[in-house]
């Protein structure tokens, strides 16, 4: 098959969700098919286009399987909400451009969201050729930026749900991360084909990311060995309730053997900082580059996923496969019975506490922290779980199962 992908991140952008959609478009080139992938120059790590793709805002590359095309992203600051509209306006306007100029004649269209007015683009493209749209969820929008307070102005809000809601309901599919987001979306959808929304989860890499010695490069680098490391490792935002960190680190700033490390970027890096000011036991660390990855989930004893209330049922971080793969222990503060809580528990691989609660998260941590066998045979089990998790194979071959399924839903339509 012909496929056109457009996704906000795309190697070697290293973003979560470019990950996954790198891996995912080279597992289907390796089935055969044909992909022009759209997508943005890397900006991800510095908020800013890199060093060696500036000057141009598009250019196009030949692959062995196809081509990407790359577009200025107009990075602007995540808080400023504005700006951001405008930004993902300029990039949608020519993604939707890319899109409708392909040169392979596609046999289906797949948008990844957020950003969400990226469907629109894809939708374009694929609305001449009569070509199937799925669109792939990865955070249900508005609803994210609705809990975060990000936008509060009823007609923005409206706005945005009427547009999610037009996406939803013409997509021949929608494919989401979990069965908390496929009831979210299926809702919004209503009577109109509810059954097409469907649970495709993201992978994590078993080969790649592995259980390894905590004492590495990375520890040395950052001062770390002969100590007790827990971390956050992610995007420093407005999702991530950080300051849990924060108030950890000031309730065990005289313990001499334990240490918190916050490594990543974002909107939020700067405020957090200012929080932690005088915690000699809290360490800021720079995203660091993609090869890294395992190097720096194998550096910590205890990991942490802290999401702001209400947004585990709306989101799904992909981090959380790959510290499970890792085989280290999650310290997770999220909304009860969401995704990250059932597979935390379903996995024996950690601990999960109610949201925004300091006292709970720290008396999770405290028992962490006193039992190292414990914390072993979390990471084990954590381990354990995900070896017979979904590969980006598999992941691929459901894409493609489902690109199948929705050409020929059209072709029969159509007769």
């Amino acid at each position: 098959m012909n496929l056109l992908i457009l996704c906000p991140h795309f190697a070697p952008d290293v973003a979560p969700t470019g990950e996954v959609m790198t891996a995912i478009a080279r597992a289907l080139a390796e089935r055969g098919h044909r992909l022009h992938v759209v997508t943005s120059l890397p900006w991800y790590r510095h908020h800013r286009v890199e060093e060696g793709w500036t000057g141009r805002p598009w250019r196009t590359e030949t692959t062995p399987w196809g081509a990407i095309t790359r577009l200025h992203p107009f990075p602007t600051d995540k808080t400023n909400i504005p700006a951001r509209a405008v930004a993902f306006a300029g990039f949608t306007g020519m993604a939707a451009v890319a899109g409708a100029a392909t040169r392979i004649r596609p046999d289906a269209v797949m948008v990844m969201s957020p950003p969400l007015p990226l469907g629109m683009a894809g939708w374009l493209a694929a609305l001449p050729r009569r070509t199937p749209f799925v669109f792939n969820v990865q955070d249900v929008f508005p609803d994210v930026a609705v809990e975060l307070g990000a936008i509060t102005d009823p007609r923005v809000i409206a706005a945005a749900s009427a547009l999610e809601r037009f996406l939803y309901r013409r997509a021949d599919a929608v494919t989401v991360l979990s069965d908390d987001l496929r009831d979210n979306v299926a809702a919004k959808v209503g009577r109109v084909r509810p059954e097409r929304v469907r649970v495709i989860p993201n992978f994590v890499d078993t080969r790649r990311i592995r259980p390894s010695d905590p004492d590495n490069a990375y520890r040395a680098e950052f001062d770390l060995r002969g100590r007790t490391v827990v971390m956050y490792a992610g995007n420093v935002g407005l999702s991530q309730s950080l300051d849990l960190v924060v108030e950890a680190a000031r309730r065990h700033r005289d313990r001499d053997d334990v240490v918190f490390v916050v490594n990543g970027g974002g909107s939020g890096r700067r405020e957090l900082i200012a929080a932690a000011d005088g915690l000699p036991n809290l360490r800021f660390v720079d995203m660091q580059p993609r090869e890294r990855l395992p190097e720096v989930l194998a550096a910590a004893d205890i990991h942490l996923v802290p999401l702001r209330r209400g947004l585990a049922r709306s989101s799904v971080p992909s981090k959380l496969y790959s510290i499970l793969a890792a085989g280290r222990p999650v310290l997770a503060s999220v909304d009860t019975g969401t995704e990250v809580a059932l597979t935390v528990e379903r996995a024996g691989a950690g601990v999960s506490v109610p949201p925004e609660d300091p006292d709970a998260f720290c008396r999770a941590l405290d028992d962490l922290l006193a039992d190292p066998e414990l914390r072993g045979r979390m990471g084990r089990s954590a381990r354990g779980f995900v070896e017979d998790w979904v590969s980006p194979e598999a992941v691929a071959a459901a894409y493609e199962a489902l690109f199948e399924e929705v050409r020929l839903e059209r072709w029969r339509r159509r007769g």
